[in-house]
């Protein structure tokens, strides 16, 4: 039996829990049973988000979105042409990436994963401001750097040859060891799917959209390929050239490989739309990114992703 002081401090514990709920009550609604399934729409960092904002009338008002921020990121909530969304930055290069998606996934009930943003160049029949969308995603940077052996090559441990890459000077590329729920142990993949629905909403919405344009010119939007990702702002010809014969990469960048493995991990749709910034070193002389000047190819990313979201189910 409690003794009166017993019940005193667990009657006061109760308050203190109930006054804890109440604090975190913003949270605990967005990832409870009944919250309705949200389409995630990402961008990497400030310009991909604000474009995002743009095309979706975000800070229009009234405009039907409720902000909240967790963890220093702002969730935008709303709905768009009859589908529940949540927008957001989900972080620059491979560590915020995954950081970020996963701590979106953990609170809010996401059901699919659309991003839209910028990359590098790889593909030599692409030019900037062109649109891509791979159907796989690999590392390019996740590699064991290795001692020469004195005779023009370089000393192999044997899990590194097993992979049969071509390597990159001292640079021997790996896949990546991975796990999820129903895996008896981490098993090596060498690349990550798009989601094969998405891709066909895709395949349905670029017949569909109007014409797009960077600097008064044609903006070609494709699909197919792989994208590769790593923690690199590629600004090299040889290794560009590398990329390209290793992978037939059509595009590189710093986040899309890390969305693709947590959307994997958590058997999440996903599909990524690149707009080309950059060619990776493949232009002659210095590399004249300016991401002030990119605001077309940013909003035509932005445009594409709305059009797949339209040939969604509501």
């Amino acid at each position: 039996m409690l003794r009166a002081r017993d019940m005193k401090f667990h009657f006061r514990l109760g308050l203190i829990v109930l006054f804890s709920t109440s604090l975190s009550g913003a949270t605990a609604p967005l990832g409870a049973p009944e919250a309705k399934p949200l389409i995630a729409l990402l961008g990497a960092f400030p310009f991909e988000l604000a474009a995002l904002h743009q095309e979706f009338g975000v800070n229009a008002k009234p405009n039907g979105f409720s902000t909240i921020i967790l963890q220093g990121v702002r969730f935008d909530r709303g709905v768009v042409d009859g589908h529940d969304v949540i927008i957001f930055q989900a972080g620059s290069s491979l560590v915020n990436a995954a950081f970020q998606l996963q701590f979106a996934l953990d609170h809010f009930p996401i059901t699919h994963v659309l991003f839209a943003g910028i990359a590098g160049g790889i593909d030599p029949a692409l030019q900037v401001g062109d649109v891509v969308i791979p159907e796989r995603w690999a590392y390019h940077a996740e590699a064991a750097y290795l001692n020469e052996d004195g005779q023009g090559g370089y000393i192999q441990p044997a899990f590194v040859a097993a992979n049969k890459l071509e390597n990159f000077g001292m640079v021997f590329p790996m896949s990546v060891r991975v796990v999820r729920t129903g895996l008896e142990k981490p098993q090596a993949m060498p690349d990550f799917p798009a989601d094969a629905a998405l891709l066909d909403a895709a395949r349905r919405a670029l017949p569909k959209l109007p014409m797009l344009t960077k600097s008064g010119q044609r903006v070609h939007v494709t699909m197919g390929g792989v994208g590769v990702s790593g923690t690199v702002f590629l600004d090299n010809a040889k290794y560009r050239e590398w990329v390209f014969r290793v992978w037939q990469a059509r595009c590189l960048d710093m986040e899309s490989t890390a969305y693709a493995q947590v959307c994997w991990a958590n058997e999440k749709p996903l599909l990524v739309i690149r707009g080309l910034s950059d060619l990776a070193g493949g232009q002659r002389g210095p590399n004249t990114i300016k991401i002030g000047d990119l605001g077309e190819v940013f909003a035509n990313t932005a445009k594409v992703l709305h059009g797949v979201l339209d040939e969604l189910p509501q």
